[in-house]
């Protein structure tokens, strides 16, 4: 944000630039106001898994068995304010449970304790769960995005079960704030052109992903969208950083 604004110092945007605006009570920024968006490149949606071991095989039979068990169920995360985290966090509060959050240092560390059932659901990237799905060592309920999966096809989206719940991962470019026009609207043709070779498409469905072909003004939308709306979240959940 102190880096010349020549369009040479270029940050990637993702989901914590966001959540971090209400997670952390003070910031020597102002996201939104200091870094001027590019373009959006990909989102990809977080699978909803669990252990074997849970008795439920489909969103509504967690949320009943959730319910008729307070507190017995654990959801791991990547670590508090994670995309995992506050998706978790927003199924709870669309779903009305109360499941214990159990934070780990990365995606690893968790995947490792939901296999060995030691917490019993996770909302992990499909890029990192999707061979231990299909291997049955975890058993995925639901996708977090609008509509389902090219690469789970056969699993129902969470929004199914609860009407208008949608989360996921993505990514873009900002640069600092008061970079010259010309050069922010140079720079998404170029991001924009990447997007559209075959290459790069194919990688993105790959990942379970969908492109975010733009203007800089729709990524800068989808960035105060998803601030405000992981704002009500982290309220909720009363989280705070370690």
């Amino acid at each position: 944000m102190r880096a010349p604004a020549d369009g040479y110092m270029l940050l990637m945007v993702h989901p914590p630039s966001a959540i971090n605006a209400t997670l952390y009570e003070k910031l020597s920024f102002n996201f939104i106001r200091d870094i001027a968006p590019v373009a959006g490149i990909m989102r990809s949606p977080f699978v909803m898994e669990v252990n074997p071991a849970v008795p439920a095989n489909s969103v509504s039979e967690l949320i009943a068995y959730a319910k008729v068990n307070p507190g017995k169920l654990s959801m791991a995360s990547a670590g508090i304010g994670s995309g995992p985290h506050v998706t978790g966090e927003l199924f709870k509060m669309m779903a009305g449970v109360d499941i214990v959050h159990v934070p780990y240092r990365g995606t690893g560390p968790a995947l490792t304790d939901l296999i060995g059932g030691q917490v019993q659901m996770y909302f992990d990237g499909i890029p990192t769960s999707i061979e231990h799905i299909k291997s049955g060592k975890l058993r995925a309920l639901a996708v977090t995005s609008v509509s389902r999966s090219s690469v789970l096809p056969s699993i129902p989206t969470l929004g199914d079960f609860l009407l208008g719940f949608e989360a996921s991962f993505w990514g873009g470019v900002g640069v600092p704030k008061g970079t010259p026009a010309e050069i922010v609207r140079k720079l998404n043709i170029e991001v924009n052109a990447g997007l559209v070779d075959p290459g790069i498409r194919a990688r993105i469905v790959e990942l379970g992903g969908t492109d975010l072909l733009g203007s800089p003004d729709e990524f800068g939308k989808l960035i105060a969208d998803e601030t405000e709306k992981w704002a009500k979240v982290v309220r909720f959940s009363g989280a705070r950083p370690d």
